[in-house]
């Protein structure tokens, strides 16, 4: 399955060959899928699934009210950390000699930092500059997959130098 996947990544990386090397060319295609499966998802939770109603709950510890675009955001950052987390392990970054589950918990916590960001920036678009939720989150999306990128390849799945 991944020599077939990055044959067909690869067969499209000729175009883009003279500005991007073919490990940045993956991830920017992994990231794409990724970002790309995310906002699909975001939209079909917050428009199919919620019915872009809010949530009350009843549970300690919790608030008693989740906005529908805040829930939408969970689900989705659920989805797209199996997907991306798959991608970036085993089509991008198979150098890396760090541990699976070292990796995992890094790239979980790259993972909560960026839903942090996320939540809080898209709280201000959507409940402060009344900007759409699903245009509002694709914007998100891009401005911290840039960011992303280098979190990813010098922390998560970076290769340990052997003295």
């Amino acid at each position: 399955m991944r020599k077939a996947l990055l044959k067909i990544i690869d067969f499209f990386y000729p175009p883009f060959s003279r500005w991007l090397p073919l490990h940045t060319f993956r991830y920017i295609v992994s990231g794409g899928t990724t970002a790309t499966s995310g906002i699909i998802c975001y939209y079909i939770a917050y428009n199919w699934i919620l019915h872009q109603r809010n949530i009350h709950v009843d549970f300690p510890f919790v608030p008693k009210l989740i906005t529908a675009h805040s829930a939408a955001l969970i689900i989705s950052t659920l989805v797209s950390f199996l997907i991306g987390f798959t991608l970036n392990k085993y089509l991008v970054f198979t150098k890396s000699n760090l541990k699976g589950r070292i990796q995992m918990f890094r790239y979980a916590a790259v993972l909560g930092i960026n839903f942090g960001l996320n939540l809080a920036m898209l709280k201000y678009m959507v409940e402060g500059l009344h900007f759409y939720p699903s245009l509002s989150q694709a914007f998100i999306t891009v401005t911290l997959s840039l960011c992303s990128y280098f979190l990813q390849k010098h922390f998560t799945f970076r290769v340990k130098k052997h003295p």
